[in-house]
């Protein structure tokens, strides 16, 4: 009799929570045994109670190098759901041990530097199998092939997705913005070098300290409109998606109107630095955190009134609303000592930010084409959207890990062709999974095509 497939699954946090569902509804059929490792696995034991012969938790500290080998040398393939910043010492482990590897990720030029080896040893490090990036990459090429199998050529191309907060669910937040996923990835959005697209034929670049005022305004049919700023270096997928003669090419991130203008203003004022501690008490209130934006000035009076003043913004305006119902400019104390920025920040948006027992996230994802076909400019637009069900079974998780945990059966059953770091824009492999989202999760892409 064979043994099992030995799946590890290395992080279960907020976005796996689809992921491990779906991985035990097809663990019996698939053989598969799996151990989920997470920092605090006791949530887990409700939802693997009742599939104890293919699957078991056990605590895990990430940062425990021999921990890590142990359990990577016990498996035949590796799911990581940690922190990007852990996934090179997971795809060396994997190397060491001759396991597979499977995240939702973007590809590290660290890890890329294991392809050949990773090839080599006939492994596979499948990435970029989520969200964004991921079900973006399958859907975006799924339209691409079949504007080219048309005979289209296609001059632009522009993708965005957003994890947001559904209308019903915003209360009274003006940002219209709630957590659903890592919260300290939203505070450094945008930190990681200039953003990078290419507009008409030149190539821009947007600095950090100005992306979200370079926000730029589109609609989703049916569900309004959102303000999408540039994700990256967008370039770096014009080789994968084949687009090497495409005019225009940009990925972007999207949220809700007025997001951005706000946030560009937490940005000009340093409130996302997350460089330097600042020696900080506990007790610092908030207003002179903010008062102290401007160490050369003399503040008196209103606080908001003179940020308002000394950053050309209107004082009754939405930005300054969205900066005064998080209580910036109050006594409130920053309630942590030794702090970055960044880190003060993420602790104040945690509590105002968090998703309610009740609430519902919404994932919103759109591809923009523009095409010439038989001497005819179009337009072909192909929008996603995705509502969760409350704060545990969310709309993120669903659209990170069941993209993941399909690549993950195909991988086992030995669908993919490639070997070493691989990601999802083959037809082989990104086809069955969209059929698989449509047929079995309803999740389906709705297309408009225009002349223009």
């Amino acid at each position: 009799m064979t043994l099992p497939t030995r799946l590890l699954l290395l992080g279960a946090g907020r976005s796996a929570s689809a992921l491990v569902q779906y991985l035990l509804r097809h663990a019996p059929a698939e053989r598969w045994f799996l151990t989920v490792a997470d920092a605090q696995p006791a949530h887990l034991a409700p939802v693997l109670a009742a599939h104890s012969q293919y699957a078991r938790a056990v605590p895990f500290d990430a940062r425990a190098p021999a921990q890590l080998r142990e359990l990577v040398s016990e498996a035949d393939l590796v799911i990581s759901m940690l922190p990007a910043a852990l996934h090179l010492a997971v795809a060396q482990a994997c190397l060491e041990f001759g396991c597979h590897l499977a995240t939702a990720s973007y590809v590290s030029p660290e890890v890329q530097a294991l392809h050949q080896p990773a090839a080599a040893a006939g492994l596979v490090f499948l990435m970029e199998c989520g969200l964004d990036p991921g079900l973006d990459h399958m859907s975006a090429m799924q339209t691409i092939a079949d504007l080219q199998a048309a005979g289209g050529r296609i001059t632009t191309f522009k993708s965005y997705c957003g994890g947001l907060v559904a209308p019903e669910s915003e209360g009274d937040n003006p940002w219209r913005y709630k957590f659903s996923w890592n919260p300290r990835n939203v505070i450094v959005a945008g930190q990681g070098g200039p953003a990078q697209y290419l507009q008409d034929g030149d190539l821009q670049f947007i600095p950090y300290e100005e992306l979200f005022g370079r926000a730029e305004v589109m609609a989703v049919p049916g569900h309004g409109h959102f303000e999408g700023y540039a994700n990256r270096n967008s370039l770096t997928y014009r080789a994968a998606y084949g687009l090497h003669d495409v005019q225009t090419m940009l990925r972007g991130t999207l949220r809700r109107p007025g997001y951005c203008g706000a946030w560009q203003v937490l940005v000009t004022l340093g409130l996302t630095d997350d460089t330097t501690p600042l020696a900080n008490s506990a007790a610092l209130p908030w207003r002179q955190l903010v008062a102290d934006c401007f160490p050369e000035e003399e503040i008196t009076g209103d606080l908001a009134a003179h940020l308002a003043r000394r950053l050309g913004l209107d004082p009754h305006g939405p930005e300054l609303e969205r900066l005064v119902w998080l209580g910036l400019f109050t006594e409130r104390p920053v309630g942590l000592a030794n702090a970055t920025k960044a880190q003060l920040l993420e602790h104040l948006l945690v509590e105002k930010w968090q998703l309610g027992p009740h609430d519902r996230d919404q994932v919103v994802m759109q591809h923009q084409f523009e095409y010439k076909l038989n001497n005819e400019s179009r337009r072909r637009t192909a929008s996603l959207v995705v509502t969760g069900v409350d704060a545990t079974h969310t709309a993120m998780a669903q659209t990170v890990g069941l993209p993941l945990g399909m690549a993950v059966r195909r991988l086992l059953r030995g669908e993919v062709a490639g070997r070493g770091v691989v990601i999802p824009t083959t037809p082989g492999l990104y086809e069955p999974i969209l059929q698989e989202l449509a047929a079995d999760y309803g999740l389906v892409f709705e297309e408009q095509d225009e002349a223009i």
